[in-house]
C-alpha cells in the first residue's frame, strides 16, 4: 500500500535534523508496526466473511521493521502449519474452475479500507515521538 502526503520530505528532514537517524528510525518504525497492526484488524474482519475453520485468519503475521531496497518496511504474510499461504491467492483472485469466490477482493478491500487508519497511525507516531 502506497500513500502520499504532501510536505512529507521537507517534514522528515526537518524530524531528521531535530532528533537524528536512530531517532527517526525508532519513530518510523513504531508508525509502521501500529499501522500493519490496524491493517491487520481489517483484514481480519474482511476474512470473518468467508471464514471456514479460520486458518487464514491465524496464520496471517506482521515481520518486525526490515529494510526493503533502502525503504523500511513491515510485512505482513501467512506463516503457520496449515500453510494457508498457498491458497490466499485463490480466495484473492479466483481460479478458473470458480472464478468468483466468497473471499475475492478481501485484501484489496482491507488495503482500501485502512488507509485513513494508516495516515491516522503515522500521524499519532510523529506527533508521540516530538
Amino acid at each position: 500500500m502506497s500513500v502520499k502526503i504532501r510536505g512529507l520530505n521537507k517534514l522528515l528532514d526537518e524530524l531528521e535534523t531535530k532528533l537524528g537517524k536512530q531517532g527517526m528510525q525508532r519513530i518510523s518504525d513504531k508508525a509502521l508496526i501500529n499501522a500493519a497492526n490496524e491493517f491487520v484488524r481489517v483484514l481480519k474482519s474482511e476474512f470473518q466473511g468467508f471464514r471456514d475453520t479460520g486458518a487464514s485468519i491465524d496464520e496471517i503475521t506482521i515481520t518486525g521493521s526490515l529494510w526493503v531496497q533502502g525503504t523500511r518496511t513491515v510485512k505482513i504474510h501467512w506463516a503457520g502449519p496449515k500453510g494457508r499461504y498457498r491458497i490466499i491467492h485463490l480466495n484473492e483472485w479466483g481460479t478458473v474452475k470458480n472464478p468468483n469466490p466468497r473471499g475475492k477482493g478481501a485484501v484489496a478491500r482491507a488495503m482500501k479500507n485502512s488507509e485513513k487508519a494508516y495516515r491516522d497511525a503515522v500521524r499519532k507516531a510523529i506527533k508521540g515521538g516530538l
